[in-house]
């Protein structure tokens, strides 16, 4: 899916009002039913963390800590049964899992007389049945399961999304009888930063020479595709020579401004292939 600036931009106001929570992922599907789910989430993702980055700060001071977790014991004695802490993210704007984090440490502090660490954190938030407190392992489970952007399962998620397009990247190629070095094997032999896919033998895309290809099972906005292009992607083209970049979840279209220069973008593998050894690659 290819965005102009414009249309990303009335998205991106629009999930202004939204929270990171499945109920609103429905209001955001039903107000733009043309795009695919998956590319709607993930532009909500890429928002949601600018927004959480403006924020963060004031949301772990000492006094805003304090607050939240007062309010949270307050809630429970009245309303033990009731996704309090759910409702305090939302009445806070802060991310449930975020939020449950600070919650959880707090806690801990108070009832173990010491700072936990992050390791014990990171293992109680993963499994909340490790939290010594009935109410709070159901109320951090809850934040859990109801965040669409933060927390150990959109780790996990996210983690999944990315190696199935990997795979899928693979697959492809392997179905065009296209030989290639995948990232694991690159780095077998010595190389440090690599893309996904090195070609071993150039293809042609679009009229384009492409000598690799990087998978990102992402929508590609401004800001992460600035930091890919300063981090990963000129670097590819420096050692490697031009390539492709396929955001799986679409990108603005404006920033495929890099062809002339060896960097193509595309939304999904390319039917238009021309090899040196096979002529053109059947769509």
């Amino acid at each position: 899916m290819k965005l102009s600036r414009a249309e990303y931009k009335t998205i991106a106001k629009f999930m202004e009002q939204l929270r990171p929570t499945r109920q609103y992922m429905q209001i955001l599907k039903d107000r733009f039913p043309s795009h695919s789910q998956s590319s709607l989430l993930s532009i909500f993702s890429l928002e949601y963390q600018k927004r959480i980055k403006r924020t963060n700060s004031k949301h772990h001071t000492p006094e805003a800590i304090e607050s939240y977790y007062q309010r949270y014991v307050s809630a429970v004695k009245t309303r033990p049964s009731s996704p309090v802490l759910l409702d305090l993210a939302s009445e806070v704007d802060f991310s449930p899992s975020l939020l449950a984090r600070l919650i959880l440490e707090r806690f801990l502090e108070e009832h173990e007389g010491a700072v936990p660490t992050k390791q014990v954190i990171n293992s109680m938030l993963r499994e909340p049945s490790l939290i010594p407190d009935h109410n709070l392992a159901n109320h951090v489970y809850q934040c859990t399961i109801n965040d669409c952007c933060y927390g150990p399962l959109v780790d996990c998620i996210k983690h999944a999304i990315g190696q199935e397009h990997e795979i899928l990247l693979r697959d492809k190629l392997r179905e065009r009888k296209l030989s290639f070095l995948d990232e694991n094997q690159l780095r077998a032999k010595g190389y440090d930063k690599t893309p996904d896919i090195i070609l071993e033998v150039p293809i042609a895309v679009e009229g384009h020479i492409v000598h690799w290809i990087e998978s990102k099972a992402s929508f590609g906005d401004e800001c992460s595709h600035r930091g890919y292009l300063n981090e990963q992607f000129w670097s590819y083209w420096n050692r490697f020579g031009p390539g492709l970049v396929i955001y799986w979840h679409g990108f603005i279209e404006e920033l495929d401004c890099h062809r002339a220069r060896g960097i193509l973008l595309g939304d999904r593998f390319p039917s238009d292939i021309v090899t040196l050894c096979h002529g053109a690659g059947q769509g």
